[in-house]
């Protein structure tokens, strides 16, 4: 190519990002990004404090990001291209046979999964009632062979059994239970979530370490709720031409059912499906209304025992299922919530106590070190 060829190339590029750049400025932000399922950076106010601390820079660069002419669309054609060259894998998610979205797993450290285990040592030893250890694996485990050859993707066994091993509480063995069914639609092929189907796989596993009898399969009357479901591989990947997931209920919900969530000190009536979540794109929300630090269900069966749910968003699609055992179960989310564990549970009279997280979640939330507290 000529030099008058590079410059003529240079120019237009170069003009092209300038035209993008004044578009971005007439066009009013965008604050919410569907495809990705998260919120943009609006432009940002400026001071003199905030551009001499680099708070401003900082913030318009990542504007300019988000706010990019055709944004989606950029970010699709990147994920083709990728495809093109050979590569299966796009910002970190792999697309697998079956338009299934992987994200291989990477062990930690030694000491981080120890520091976690500790933590739920110190629980069990604080507490007088029962604790169960319940450490979900991901999809990337159970269908580890649709990877590409050569792909980094560490044991999910082996790290569950050292996280079980390093700890005196009761576990649950939900890896194996799962994997005997993995040719079932357990997992959503779009997000990391296991479906309604997994959790009640993930409900027949913990049956034995807490001492119920689980409901048969037959007896559930399932419902599928939504076939247009895209979860958070697909929002990150840039994969945006994938069939979407289903979404399915196995139990409606109960008159006598009670749910109050306390997104502040002041509990709000909730519901165990939230009809409303259906219409936007995080659906995955329609289990229990999605993330709170604490919420109450009362069951109505009143000559059962309580439950305490320490957890991530798993959990939500789980509950259901344990309703008919239990007369009230607790759910507490560590990231949000800041009160001692072992004063909840005395002050409320729980019976039993349940460590229920998937893997990724176990071995990254720095708040489990909470429940030593």
């Amino acid at each position: 190519m000529t030099k008058r060829a590079n410059f003529a190339v240079s120019v237009l590029f170069i003009l092209f990002l300038g035209a993008a750049f004044v578009w971005n400025l007439i066009l009013p932000d965008k604050a919410f990004s569907e495809s990705e399922n998260r919120y943009l950076q609006t432009f940002p106010s400026f001071s003199v404090s905030s551009l001499l601390r680099g708070e401003f820079t900082q913030k318009a660069e990542s504007w300019c990001a988000d706010q990019f002419l055709l944004r989606d669309r950029w970010i699709s054609l990147k994920a083709r291209l990728e495809l093109l060259q050979g590569k299966k894998e796009n910002n970190g998610v792999f697309l697998c046979e079956g338009e299934r979205l992987l994200e291989p797993f990477e062990m930690p450290a030694p000491a981080v999964t120890d520091r976690q285990s500790a933590a739920v040592e110190h629980l069990t030893q604080n507490l007088k009632v029962p604790v169960t250890l319940g450490i979900i694996p991901s999809a990337a485990e159970l269908y580890r062979e649709y990877l590409p050859e050569g792909v980094r993707n560490d044991s999910q066994r082996a790290a569950i059994d050292r996280i079980c091993t390093r700890t005196h509480t009761a576990s649950a063995d939900l890896l194996t239970t799962l994997k005997a069914h993995k040719e079932e639609y357990i997992y959503y092929r779009t997000d990391h979530h296991w479906t309604s189907l997994g959790a009640y796989y993930g409900y027949t596993a913990l049956s034995e370490a807490l001492g119920f009898t689980p409901a048969s399969l037959s007896s559930f009357d399932i419902r599928t709720v939504s076939d247009a479901f895209c979860g958070t591989a697909y929002s990150s990947s840039g994969f945006f031409w994938v069939s979407p997931d289903s979404m399915q209920t196995f139990l409606d919900s109960p008159q006598e059912l009670r749910v109050l969530r306390y997104d502040t000190d002041v509990p709000v009536s909730g519901v165990l499906y939230d009809e409303t979540m259906l219409q936007t794109k995080d659906k995955y929300r329609f289990y229990l209304g999605g993330n709170t630090p604490l919420a109450v269900i009362e069951t109505g069966n009143t000559d059962l025992p309580s439950l305490l749910i320490v957890r991530d968003s798993y959990t939500d699609c789980l509950v259901p299922f344990l309703l008919a055992h239990y007369s009230q179960i607790h759910l507490i989310d560590l990231r949000y919530y800041r009160e001692s564990i072992s004063d909840y549970v005395e002050s409320n009279g729980i019976d039993s106590v349940l460590v229920l997280y998937s893997l990724e979640n176990f071995c990254t939330d720095a708040n489990l070190a909470l429940l030593a507290g």
